[in-house]
């Protein structure tokens, strides 16, 4: 369609997360390792990890999961300043 913008399901924008390395230091910190950079596999596995998922087209049915996925990418924005402060209780990982 002309001029309708498509948005992209939460797979997919976990997919694009996980490929980001500002996102990829973000969950090497979370995971313990502040020195190292991990790239996407080991990102998407940390994001596996706390949205308590097997896949990320689990993201898609948009159950706790979901929810799990917004309150992370809460955080991760709150982390690279992009806003002030992390909704409460969205603390992950």
């Amino acid at each position: 369609m002309i001029g309708t913008k498509l948005s992209n399901s939460p797979a997919q924008l976990a997919g694009i997360l996980c490929n980001d390395p500002q996102f990829q230091k973000f969950a090497a910190i979370r995971s313990g390792l502040p020195d190292q950079q991990i790239n996407a596999s080991a990102a998407a596995e940390y994001l596996r990890t706390v949205c308590n998922i097997i896949t990320r087209r689990d993201l898609d049915l948009r159950g706790e999961a979901y929810n799990k996925f917004n309150a992370l990418r809460t955080d991760f924005d709150a982390w690279r300043g992009r806003i002030a402060a992390p909704r409460e209780g969205s603390h992950n990982g």
